[in-house]
Protein backbone atom coordinates (compact mmCIF):
# COMPACT_ATOMS: atom_id res chain seq x y z
CA UNK A 1 0.00 0.00 0.00
CA UNK A 2 1.57 3.37 -1.04
CA UNK A 3 4.23 2.54 -2.46
CA UNK A 4 4.34 5.16 -4.78
CA UNK A 5 3.99 8.12 -2.07
CA UNK A 6 6.59 6.32 -0.20
CA UNK A 7 8.78 6.29 -3.45
CA UNK A 8 8.14 10.08 -3.60
CA UNK A 9 9.68 10.68 -0.48
CA UNK A 10 6.33 10.42 1.82
CA UNK A 11 6.27 8.56 5.02
CA UNK A 12 4.88 5.17 5.38
CA UNK A 13 0.96 5.05 5.94
CA UNK A 14 0.30 1.80 7.59
CA UNK A 15 -3.01 0.75 7.44
CA UNK A 16 -4.74 3.24 5.30
CA UNK A 17 -3.84 4.82 1.92
CA UNK A 18 -2.62 8.41 1.07
CA UNK A 19 -4.93 8.59 -2.04
CA UNK A 20 -7.91 7.01 -4.33
CA UNK A 21 -8.40 8.47 -8.32
CA UNK A 22 -11.60 8.12 -8.63
CA UNK A 23 -12.41 9.73 -12.16
CA UNK A 24 -11.19 13.08 -12.04
CA UNK A 25 -10.86 13.28 -8.53
CA UNK A 26 -8.32 12.65 -6.30
CA UNK A 27 -9.67 11.99 -2.64
CA UNK A 28 -6.86 11.85 -0.55
CA UNK A 29 -5.97 11.49 3.42
CA UNK A 30 -5.33 14.81 5.20
CA UNK A 31 -1.55 16.04 5.16
CA UNK A 32 0.28 15.35 8.27
CA UNK A 33 3.76 17.51 8.60
CA UNK A 34 5.65 14.34 8.49
CA UNK A 35 9.25 14.21 6.78
CA UNK A 36 9.97 11.07 4.72
CA UNK A 37 10.96 8.92 8.17
CA UNK A 38 7.84 9.66 9.56
CA UNK A 39 8.99 12.10 12.01
CA UNK A 40 7.27 15.44 13.08
CA UNK A 41 8.54 18.81 11.46
CA UNK A 42 8.12 21.78 12.84
CA UNK A 43 7.93 21.47 16.34
CA UNK A 44 6.10 24.05 18.39
CA UNK A 45 5.71 26.01 14.57
CA UNK A 46 2.03 25.99 12.85
CA UNK A 47 3.43 27.81 10.21
CA UNK A 48 6.29 25.46 9.42
CA UNK A 49 4.20 22.25 10.12
CA UNK A 50 1.28 23.95 7.57
CA UNK A 51 4.33 24.03 4.75
CA UNK A 52 5.48 20.46 5.52
CA UNK A 53 1.31 19.52 4.75
CA UNK A 54 1.57 21.28 1.76
CA UNK A 55 4.86 19.83 0.62
CA UNK A 56 3.50 16.47 1.37
CA UNK A 57 0.32 17.93 -0.79
CA UNK A 58 2.08 18.84 -3.73
CA UNK A 59 4.14 15.99 -3.84
CA UNK A 60 0.87 13.68 -3.40
CA UNK A 61 -0.30 15.66 -6.79
CA UNK A 62 2.76 14.76 -8.64
CA UNK A 63 2.14 10.96 -8.28
CA UNK A 64 -1.10 11.03 -9.51
CA UNK A 65 -0.56 13.55 -12.09
CA UNK A 66 -2.45 16.05 -11.22
CA UNK A 67 -1.71 20.18 -10.51
CA UNK A 68 -2.07 22.38 -8.07
CA UNK A 69 -4.31 25.08 -9.42
CA UNK A 70 -6.44 21.37 -9.70
CA UNK A 71 -6.56 21.76 -6.04
CA UNK A 72 -10.65 22.99 -5.43
CA UNK A 73 -10.29 23.78 -1.95
CA UNK A 74 -7.99 23.40 1.37
CA UNK A 75 -9.75 22.65 5.06
CA UNK A 76 -6.79 23.71 7.17
CA UNK A 77 -6.95 22.77 10.88
CA UNK A 78 -4.58 24.27 13.55
CA UNK A 79 -4.21 23.60 17.36
CA UNK A 80 -3.40 26.57 19.19
CA UNK A 81 -3.63 30.43 18.72
CA UNK A 82 -1.05 30.09 15.76
CA UNK A 83 -4.13 30.33 12.90
CA UNK A 84 -2.04 33.31 11.06
CA UNK A 85 1.21 31.79 11.04
CA UNK A 86 -0.07 28.77 9.35
CA UNK A 87 -1.98 30.68 6.73
CA UNK A 88 1.05 32.99 6.13
CA UNK A 89 2.35 30.10 4.84
CA UNK A 90 -0.21 28.60 2.93
CA UNK A 91 -1.17 31.95 1.49
CA UNK A 92 3.09 31.92 0.61
CA UNK A 93 2.96 28.12 -1.44
CA UNK A 94 -0.01 29.71 -3.24
CA UNK A 95 1.46 32.68 -4.04
CA UNK A 96 -0.46 34.43 -2.64
CA UNK A 97 -3.45 32.97 -4.71
CA UNK A 98 -5.24 30.74 -2.28
CA UNK A 99 -8.73 28.36 -3.09
CA UNK A 100 -10.93 28.56 -1.08
CA UNK A 101 -10.47 27.80 1.85
CA UNK A 102 -11.50 27.31 5.80
CA UNK A 103 -9.10 27.85 8.48
CA UNK A 104 -10.43 25.89 11.52
CA UNK A 105 -8.51 25.96 15.12
CA UNK A 106 -9.15 22.75 16.70
CA UNK A 107 -8.55 21.26 20.77
CA UNK A 108 -6.01 18.28 19.30
CA UNK A 109 -5.20 16.24 15.93
CA UNK A 110 -3.86 12.70 15.51
CA UNK A 111 -0.25 12.82 16.55
CA UNK A 112 1.60 13.96 19.87
CA UNK A 113 2.85 17.46 18.78
CA UNK A 114 1.05 17.92 15.63
CA UNK A 115 -0.30 21.49 15.27
CA UNK A 116 -1.16 21.34 11.76
CA UNK A 117 -3.36 19.30 9.14
CA UNK A 118 -4.66 19.94 5.62
CA UNK A 119 -7.09 18.47 3.51
CA UNK A 120 -8.16 19.35 0.02
CA UNK A 121 -10.48 17.67 -2.35
CA UNK A 122 -8.81 17.69 -6.12
CA UNK A 123 -10.22 17.65 -9.68
CA UNK A 124 -9.09 17.44 -13.11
Amino acid sequence: MNEAEHGAGLAATPGYRYADVVGDELFVAGQVPHDADGSLVGDGAAGEQADRCLTNLFRLLDVHGFERDQVRRLVIYVVGDDLAGAWKSVRARFDGEVPSAALLGVARLGHLGQLVEIDAPIRR
